[in-house]
């Protein structure tokens, strides 16, 4: 009985990961398509600081979005989630808001010190994640 209860439970949790990265993959194709149409804004002189942090922070946003997808792909390959994929796609979040941040010019040096030290932090506790990894079972 135990077992087909855990086997009805697995079915479920595919399922719902699958249609999660289904739908990661076509926010993912909708921001390509919006990245690459958005290009033209950079070509118009009026527009070309705008145009340029629009692609810039679409560009971002998409790797984020990659990092995600790839958290719930390594689910499936190791049926666990590793502590270092979920530490690159936060570093990839952090960096984008700070990158963000900084094409709004909306900081100051202390901000940016603080942002970077932030980053700094996160790049070690992703390198502890690595170099301290659970034993196998």
């Amino acid at each position: 009985m135990q077992e087909l209860i855990l086997g009805i439970y697995r079915f479920f949790i595919r399922l719902a990961f699958n249609l999660t990265i289904v739908v990661l993959l076509v926010g993912l194709f909708v921001g390509v398509f919006r990245t690459l149409a958005e290009i033209g804004l950079t070509f118009t002189e009026a527009t070309v600081r705008l145009g340029f942090k629009e692609l810039i922070i679409n560009t971002l946003s998409l790797i984020v979005v990659l990092e995600i997808i790839r958290a719930f792909v390594d689910y499936f390959e190791y049926e666990r989630v590793r502590l270092e994929v979920l530490m690159e796609a936060l570093i990839a979040f952090f960096i984008r808001e700070f990158m963000i941040k900084l094409f709004e010019e909306k900081l100051t040096g202390l901000e940016v010190l603080l942002w970077s030290t932030g980053v700094a932090f996160l790049v070690g506790a992703r390198t502890l994640t690595v170099v301290y990894k659970p034993p196998k079972k």
